[in-house]
């Protein structure tokens, strides 16, 4: 997986996923709790699917 996501991009997504996962516990809710992981995942792998099939990169060209 290419990286494809930038940092601000990665921020919002964890702080988007600390609201689901809050979200999750206050609900109990399995499906929030999977949101919420997967949304973390992507944070912290810089990557998001979406964008992917998008064709979207906010990724910062490395300068060699």
């Amino acid at each position: 997986m290419k990286r494809n996501m930038g940092n601000t991009d990665r921020i919002i997504r964890l702080v988007l996923a600390v609201l689901i996962l809050i979200y999750a516990y206050i609900q109990s809710s399995w499906l929030a709790l999977g949101c919420s992981l997967f949304t973390f995942y992507e944070a912290s792998a810089s990557w998001c699917v979406l964008y992917q099939l998008m064709g979207k990169n906010t990724c910062p060209l490395s300068k060699k």
